[in-house]
């Protein structure tokens, strides 16, 4: 039997969340960011610090928007980009 190989095509383009600016409430922003990643907490007081920080990368558009939405509740400035597709 030959083998056949076929190519995935996804319908939702992945989407990174960019973190901009922490904000006044750094730790609330802090314990999202860990929450949001599962990083220990000094690793996301590093990434929530040192801004502009990609916080979650290639999750689908729902799950962007909603981590987008978190962090402006929490006080953060935080935008969603689409991943641009590889050629590969």
């Amino acid at each position: 039997m030959a083998d056949e190989y076929f190519s995935l095509v996804c319908d939702d383009v992945p989407h990174d969340v960019l973190l901009t600016d922490p904000g006044v409430r750094v730790m609330d922003v802090v314990r999202l960011v860990r929450r949001l990643t599962g990083l220990s907490l000094w690793r996301s007081q590093g990434l929530a610090t040192q801004v502009p920080a990609v916080v979650l990368a290639c999750v689908p558009e729902e799950d962007a928007a909603a981590a987008v939405s978190a962090l402006r509740d929490a006080g953060a400035r935080a935008e969603t980009r689409e991943r641009p597709e590889s050629d590969s």
